[in-house]
């Protein structure tokens, strides 16, 4: 597999920082062993590189005194949201002081009558709908996992219902952020559109703390729709499940979710989560709205998967059958481990253009049956997104080869329909040789865009770019 690699380490400058900060923040900063590991820690097969030490800041003024000290001595930061991120963004190849942002977890205003809310970093997607609830509003990106929006802002995070709400590049209205010297900034104000200088907010979301550490959000809001209804459908093949998805997009149903699962992991979620679907490739839909625009939607739907030889097809509103079909999907990581015991998972994430998604899903359905691997694959596909879940002996030089192969394949392949090799998981340290496959000349100005913002290179150092 593709290893994480060392940077050079500033052994004199963390030595002084470590001790400054100490004394500063005392109890605040941790140093133990376990705790940098537990920092270091990716959910993929990139080497756990840990900080030296871990801070966890209560405000933006506390992260400027931290990033001040660490530019003084010329040390790396790495922000930490919930650990959930999956290619290597957590890891400190060069050491240093880990961020954590778990403290800063205050909902600091709601505007309800905006559709906004200010919130600090370390609140979780899950924590703010608990929030926002009882106010008949909701905060739509969920990408599965129970992230921190800062780390979701972080790393340009998606999920389930992009198809209809957008990614976080489109839900955030502005930022506060401290800077590589230590300078706090605010790229905006709440006003749902500007056209005041340099886009500063779009710039920071997805930099993945290359650039900056964000310390607040102010999101775009939704009401809770009027009625909602989940559907499901059948296929006797990825390539019918998929013609049905562009057809359903291209009629203009609006579609909340869409979801893609192929037969094995079907079978997964049958034995994971208690169900008896069909075991074939099926689709998952959900859909907002008024009572009757979402049966007439949901029919809609049924009637296109029907010209593709959809089959079984059901739809309900009740929350608890809801509830139990998406819990199911979300599950799908847990769910897919269980059809290997013991196996380890490397997920892996493409998109391509909509067009191409039944050929390019196909392909890796075929490329990782004739390599020998278990990949049951997933996708948000109604933006043309999916996940390969490959199922790994870790113990097996010969398996990882073959997953190392079979990423690189699938990366390439994408790229090559006009798609990315990453549509939600970032960069990170693990797509980082495929960035500059897909942007080439472009990334070189990435590049001048983060030497002069963060000239000693310690935001983050050696994820995105190969600096």
């Amino acid at each position: 597999m593709v290893q994480a690699t060392s940077l050079p380490r500033n052994e004199a400058g963390i030595a002084a920082a470590v001790e400054t900060l100490q004394q500063r923040f005392g109890d605040q900063l941790q140093t133990g062993q376990a705790i940098c590991e537990q920092h270091g820690h990716t959910t993929t097969w990139i080497t756990n590189q840990a900080p030296d030490a871990v801070v966890f800041p209560t405000s933006a003024d506390e992260v400027s005194e931290i990033l001040k000290t660490c530019a003084e001595y010329g040390v790396p930061v790495i922000p930490f949201g919930t650990g959930t991120s999956l290619e290597g963004h957590v890891n400190a190849p060069a050491g240093g002081i880990c961020i954590d942002m778990m403290r800063m977890d205050r909902i600091i205003a709601v505007h309800a009558e905006d559709l906004d809310v200010v919130v600090q970093p370390g609140v979780t997607r899950e924590q703010l709908n608990t929030y926002l609830r009882d106010q008949g509003l909701f905060f739509p990106i969920d990408p599965g996992a129970n992230a921190s929006l800062g780390g979701m802002a972080a790393t340009r995070a998606s999920g389930t219902n992009a198809v209809r709400y957008g990614t976080m590049k489109d839900n955030v209205l502005a930022l506060e952020a401290v800077m590589a010297d230590g300078g706090v900034i605010r790229t905006a104000q709440r006003a749902k559109k500007s056209s005041a200088g340099y886009d500063l907010t779009r710039l920071l979301v997805g930099s993945e703390g290359t650039l900056g550490l964000i310390t607040e959000l102010t999101l775009k809001l939704q009401g809770i729709p009027e009625a909602i209804r989940s559907a499901r459908c059948s296929f006797r093949s990825v390539d019918d499940a998929c013609q049905a998805v562009m057809m359903t997009i291209q009629y203009g149903i609006p579609v909340a979710r869409i979801e893609l699962l192929d037969a094995l992991s079907v079978r997964a979620a049958n034995a994971y989560s208690g169900l008896d679907l069909p075991e074939t490739p099926l689709l998952l839909l959900e859909f907002h709205g008024s009572d009757a625009g979402v049966v007439e939607q949901s029919e809609m739907f049924t009637s296109i998967a029907e010209e593709f030889g959809g089959f079984d097809a059901a739809a309900t509103s009740t929350a608890e059958e809801r509830n139990k079909l998406w819990q199911a999907r979300h599950d799908m990581y847990w769910a897919s481990l269980q059809l290997r015991p013991g196996a380890k998972g490397i997920s892996t994430d493409v998109c391509v253009p909509i067009s191409r998604l039944a050929e390019c899903v196909g392909a890796a359905r075929d490329k990782a049956e004739s390599m020998g691997l278990m990949a049951p694959i997933v996708g948000h596909v109604g933006d043309g997104n999916f996940h390969a879940l490959l199922l790994i002996d870790m113990d097996s030089g010969i398996e990882r080869q073959k997953a190392d192969d079979y990423v690189g394949w699938l990366n390439d392949l994408a790229i090559s329909m006009d798609g990315t090799c990453t549509g939600e998981h970032g960069i990170g340290q693990g797509k980082r040789p495929y960035l500059q496959k897909e942007l080439g000349e472009a990334t070189r100005y990435m590049a001048a865009i983060k030497a002069a913002l963060d000239p000693e290179n310690i935001m983050n150092p050696g994820k995105i770019l190969e600096m």
